[in-house]
């Protein structure tokens, strides 16, 4: 692999010897601010303006600079080095491409003098970032029954020669999903390294690199050097999910046996260690990691961590980052969060990433649970003994608060040889409830699952017999309990079943919209299978011994964390089959062909059972092979967002911070765009202002046959008047852009508030162009548009 980037992993060791030399000498030039710099130091990411040609002329490169910056206002001369090591790590990061700034230890005294500087733009407190915690390739339609001819791999060569950067927290070495059999070497743009030897480096897991310069100084435990090895699941998981290699037999615990793969398993991984477990993300080391990955060739970027609350897109690290990305052609999928089913909590807002929520798949790991008055009722769990007699037992209730969570009346003259029914949200997690249980000589438990949770089940790996059973279902064995002084039942192990027609439900943990950052932009854009998800980690999860070797190397987990790098490997296979495309294009692609209904035509559901709706789904759940040939796409260049960032009223130096490095811009010299008239998939319009008529704007570009021919066909309640003009989309050749206008107005009455759901459909002899329209009577939340940033 070739040797490190000498400008910038952190600042090194000459480069701090230069901050130290640099602030020597303005002390004695007596132009260093005067004052004791043995303050509380915390870390900053300072944004500072576009250098001068003067700058540039004198500095040899913008590390360089951003020392003298930093030096001009640290006093590090009178600092002790010997009672302070930290007086030589003040410059933590120098950024090159994803923002014009640095991440430095400063006390407050320092970030005050900053403040007077012609260069200083924002001083960023530090802030710490989470993690948003195999059989679905089959189910998106990426084989088939003709492997070569049926799935969309075969028409894309599995994304081979693709490379996915994944930011997370390690991997395991020596996984066989980062087995690198039949792979060739990665592209020759490639310029990474992987930190591991060269057993566990190969053609498969090509990167492999931690980022710590800034998250040791806040967590003990982090200490120079750090391979990025993880003993926590989430990042050998997401990365097997989006390229993993196959792996014949894969199974959780002797369930869902099968060959697991990634969604791109001929892509190449490079994965960036930014996480640590039980500790998070930390904002500069994010930062970082994405600088040097865009330098580093990346074609695809899986982010499956974030936080709803980040802020402004001038100061979120993913924002920044993102749009770097895409002004140099990367793809950047990230995970909407985890903090459903509250509205307003998406997370990673920006209109260039592809936010992702999460639903789940069409399999179950079935344990019914067969009551005494004959009546079945269907639950969930990973444990499925062989050897586990099929008889009717004793239903017991929990005698304490219900939820098995004190062992003090866990007795075996109470639950000995019965089946227990336990409700969950106690103080035990459903693993400890089945271990106390056990030991108190259980035969078995029900979990009945909070309601919250709705439908969806995550079954875990139990100690004893059990099943998990949705809060509803729970209704009905209570109900059959409270009708009967002799309540009995059975557990009915199923195994793995496949083809549930309701699927996919959107989980109760995906986070919803709207943005709080762009609520003219419908946020998340899609949901991919993001619950219960097999894929590669360390060691799995439960108390029970894996019943085979590969069951040792396979879990299940939930997440958009999950969700995230599904859409990943799916943009690295059509970015495979179509080079040329922009990642809007892409973007485009998944979200005007995603699927709004389940395996039974009807709306896709949430996890309450009732529709879902567009700012909890998305435009819907990924199509990947429809999203091959999308027909039209909505594209969008890096430049195209520089005039909606003014539009929201973002400083210059705000926007010059976001767009670095492109040339810096004005927004007094250029017209603004409205969030509703962004070029993007989908439709969002707010009639809250008269006359209460909303014109939309749109270009479409022709990416299939060249002579083609769309009609447009809207869909929305009586209460909304739609039209489009021109309503018919003739096209002669590829590439051809064709302009349309979408004018939208109440009919009748105008509601005071709440949401209208519709669709606009393009539609030719072989393809239908979707995108979703959510119409709003009221701003979902203060109108950034009219606050200074």
């Amino acid at each position: 692999m070739d040797p490190p980037n000498p400008t910038r992993l952190a600042a090194p060791l000459s480069l701090r010897l230069a901050v130290f030399l640099l602030v020597l000498a303005s002390l004695l030039a007596s132009t260093a601010v005067a004052h004791n710099d043995h303050g509380l130091h915390r870390n900053y990411l300072i944004i500072v303006r576009t250098p001068y040609e003067y700058d540039r002329n004198l500095f040899k490169d913008v590390s360089s600079w951003h020392a003298s910056l930093l030096a001009s206002v640290c006093d590090m001369a009178e600092e002790e080095l010997d009672k302070d090591p930290s007086a030589m790590a003040r410059l933590i990061y120098s950024y090159r491409h994803v923002v014009n700034g640095f991440a430095a230890r400063l006390t407050d005294e320092e970030v005050r003098a900053m403040e007077s500087k012609d260069w200083f733009v924002k001083a960023i407190p530090e802030k710490t970032y989470r993690l948003m915690t195999t059989h679905t390739p089959q189910m998106l339609g990426l084989t088939g029954k003709q492997a070569f001819h049926g799935g969309l791999w075969g028409k894309s060569n599995m994304g081979e020669g693709i490379i996915i950067g994944v930011l997370d927290d390690g991997i395991r070495p020596g996984h066989p999903s980062f087995d690198a059999t039949g792979m060739k070497p990665p592209p020759a743009k490639w310029k990474g390294r992987c930190d591991f030897n060269s057993s566990v480096c190969n053609n498969k897991l090509i990167g492999a690199r931690s980022f710590y310069e800034s998250a040791k100084w806040k967590w003990q435990g982090i200490d120079d050097p750090v391979l990025p090895v993880s003993e926590g699941s989430h990042g050998t998981h997401t990365a097997s999910t989006a390229a993993g290699a196959f792996v014949p037999g894969a199974n959780v615990m002797g369930n869902g046996l099968g060959t697991a793969s990634g969604l791109a398993p001929r892509a190449h991984i490079a994965l960036y260690q930014v996480c640590f477990e039980d500790k998070g993300c930390d904002r500069d080391d994010i930062l970082a990691a994405l600088d040097d990955a865009v330098d580093e060739g990346v074609d695809v970027l899986s982010l499956s961590l974030g936080d709803d609350e980040a802020g402004d897109f001038a100061s979120d690290p993913i924002a920044l980052g993102g749009y770097t990305a895409i002004m140099k052609r990367v793809f950047v999928s990230a995970a909407g969060g985890n903090m459903g089913p509250q509205h307003a909590t998406v997370a990673n807002e920006a209109p260039w990433l592809l936010t992702v929520a999460a639903a789940t798949t069409d399999r179950r790991f079935l344990v019914s649970v067969k009551l005494g008055n004959g009546v079945e009722l269907d639950g969930e769990s990973l444990f499925q003994p062989k050897d586990f007699l099929g008889v009717q037992r004793p239903l017991v209730r929990d005698l304490s608060d219900g939820t098995c969570s004190d062992e003090k009346v866990l007795t075996p003259q109470h639950v000995g040889g019965k089946i227990v029914v336990c409700d969950a949200g106690g103080n035990f997690t459903a693993l400890e409830m089945g271990a106390a249980l056990r030991e108190a000589g259980a035969a078995g438990m029900v979990v009945i699952n909070i309601q919250e949770l709705g439908s969806v089940i995550q079954p875990k790996a139990h100690a004893l017999p059990a099943s998990q059973v949705p809060y509803s279902v729970g209704q009905k064995i209570r109900a059959y309990m409270n009708s009967t002084e002799d309540a009995t039942g059975e557990l009915v192990f199923k195994g793995t079943v496949l083809g549930n027609r309701d699927s996919p439900v959107v989980a109760a943990f995906s986070s919803r919209g709207p943005s709080k950052q762009n609520q003219g932009i419908l946020k998340p854009d899609i949901t991919g299978p993001g619950v219960n998800i097999i894929a590669g980690v360390p060691r799995p999860a439960g108390l029970m011994t894996a019943p085979n070797p590969l069951a040792a190397h396979f879990d299940i987990l939930s997440g958009t964390s999950m969700a995230t790098p599904h859409l990943s490997g799916i943009a690295a296979v059509i970015k495979k089959a179509n080079p040329a495309w922009s990642p809007a294009a892409i973007k485009s692609a998944l979200i005007t062909t995603a699927d709004a209904t389940d395996h039974r035509r009807r709306p896709i559901a949430a996890h309450d059972g009732f529709p879902a709706n567009l700012l909890t789904l998305g435009a819907g759940f990924v199509h990947p092979m429809k999203a091959l040939r999308p027909g039209l796409v909505y594209n969008l260049s890096a430049a195209d967002y520089v005039p909606y960032l003014c539009g929201l009223r973002y400083s210059d130096h705000e926007i010059n911070s976001i767009i670095h490095p492109l040339p810096p811009v004005s927004c007094a010299q250029m017209p603004a765009v409205e969030q509703k008239d962004l070029n993007y998939p989908s439709i969002t319009a707010f009639l809250d202002q008269a006359p209460y008529v909303v014109n939309v704007t749109r270009v479409v570009t022709n990416v299939g046959r060249a002579r083609s021919v769309y009609v447009a066909r809207v869909e929305v309640p009586g209460e909304l008047s739609v039209t489009v003009a021109p309503d018919t989309l003739r096209f002669t050749k590829v590439n051809q852009e064709k302009r349309f206008t979408v004018t939208i107005r109440p009919v009748g009455a105008r509601r005071e508030k709440g949401i209208a759901e519709g669709q606009l459909r393009w539609v030719s002899r072989k393809t239908v162009v979707r995108s979703p329209i959510l119409v709003s009577y009221k701003k979902f939340v203060q109108d950034t548009a009219h606050l200074t940033h």
